[in-house]
């Protein structure tokens, strides 16, 4: 091992403002991570992205053209010294808040990023345990990539069937398209197809259904922070004695009712707990679940729907900063309500997708879990690249390639 100071494997840059700069493929990245995408980069090499204001233990990589803000800094590599993304990895185990020169928002300087002692193996080493770990963040990121195609049929299929009411009719046609007939209906304001009844959506979702737990029982926990503003998929379940909060099974969907959790979208389908098992979670939630049986793809999709999203953020009261949605408001929404059939069909067709989801995301749950004990190992020599190879089996070149 050689020591070396930070200074001397990168030469840190400043990020600059985003907002003169026109929608492309380009991403911009901040402290808290991507931000938008813009039509111009401000570096295309490898770089390590560190936080200079916020959220401090956010370190970020790219290798491709990307934008920085005025947030977070990017680097120039030394790659005659070091491998980009084993530094990378090696600066993500350091514990920096120590180095925050901030009285309010935590900060960090030049200097402070430059002062940090880094040691480091020969070149060839670095690169082959950068390599098991990049396997590992490419098999997890093909797995990312699935399931957001996933997401984005089945969505296109909940907005054809029930939204341009588009459903395949007797004959397989689409009903609105093919001539199948309109009414127009006076709650909604709206035509929707003949045979379908409108109502508030306690004729088909409960909202908040009664469960029980023991008090001080280990059970399984979700946080706010595990619910996506994007996608259905939740972050790996805690284990936490349960002392109150919102009680859920699997195939219920949970709704941040809280600003500014429910303007950004904070929902999730609940699928990682054990079979009839019962989780428990935020007092900020609002659960819903099918009333006679579990519509947990009609309910996650409509959740997500500009006009249930509307509907809640319009209804929220309370002081500035702690404005909330009550759950009997929400029983309120009025909504077209497709006949039973219909959302069957719809249900049967969308379940493997939600099921290949989760299957994906407990995977990468595994394969996160495993990197992070490798990653402090391989760094400091306890564990060799070669002793660990076949037991890496699952994220070989091949399943990287094929996902």
């Amino acid at each position: 091992m050689t020591e070396y100071f930070l200074n001397d494997l990168l030469k840190i840059k400043n990020g600059r403002d985003h907002k003169h700069l026109e929608e492309g493929e380009i991403p911009v990245y901040g402290s808290g991570g991507l931000i938008r995408y813009v039509n111009k980069f401000l570096y295309d090499k490898e770089s390590i992205l560190l936080p200079r204001k916020g959220t401090l233990n956010n370190i970020q990589y790219a290798n491709k053209p990307f934008w920085t803000v005025d947030t977070i800094y990017y680097s120039e590599i030394n790659d005659e010294i070091v491998d980009g993304y084993y530094l990378y990895n090696y600066l993500k185990l350091l514990d920096l808040s120590n180095l925050n020169s901030g009285t309010g928002v935590p900060s960090m300087t030049f200097g402070a990023y430059y002062g940090i002692k880094i040691n480091l193996p020969e070149l060839s080493i670095q690169k082959q345990i950068a390599k098991v770990l990049s396997d590992i963040d490419a098999k997890i990121e093909v797995n990312n990539k699935i399931n957001t195609e996933l997401e984005s049929l089945a969505k296109l299929i909940y907005d054809y069937w029930f939204v341009q009411f588009d459903f395949p009719d007797a004959n397989g046609k689409p009903y609105k398209s093919s001539g199948g007939k309109m009414i127009y209906n006076e709650e909604l304001k709206r035509e929707i197809p003949e045979g379908w009844e409108s109502g508030i959506a306690t004729k088909i979702i409960e909202f908040n259904p009664t469960e029980s737990l023991p008090r001080n029982e280990v059970g399984s926990y979700i946080d706010m922070n595990a619910l996506p503003t994007n996608g259905y998929m939740t972050s790996k379940v805690q284990k936490k004695q349960f002392g109150g909060g919102m009680k859920f099974r699997n195939h219920d969907v949970l709704v941040a009712r809280i600003t500014p959790c429910l303007e950004n979208g904070k929902t999730c389908l609940v699928s990682l707990l054990d079979n009839d098992e019962v989780g428990f979670g935020s007092t900020e939630f609002i659960v819903m679940r099918g009333k006679k049986k579990p519509l947990p793809a009609f309910i996650s999709f409509l959740s997500r729907s500009e006009y249930f999203r509307k509907y809640a953020i319009m209804n929220m009261v309370g002081t500035s900063g702690r404005k909330r949605v009550d759950a009997k408001q929400l029983e309120l929404i009025s909504i077209p309500i497709p006949p039973e059939n219909l959302l069957d069909r719809f249900e049967e067709m969308i379940q493997p997708y939600f099921e290949k989801m989760t299957l994906n995301t407990k995977e990468n749950q595994e394969l996160a879990s495993l990197r992070d004990w490798l990653l402090p190992m391989l760094m400091n020599g306890q564990v060799r690249v070669g002793e660990i190879k076949e037991q890496l089996g699952m994220v070989a070149e091949e399943n990287i390639k094929y996902g």
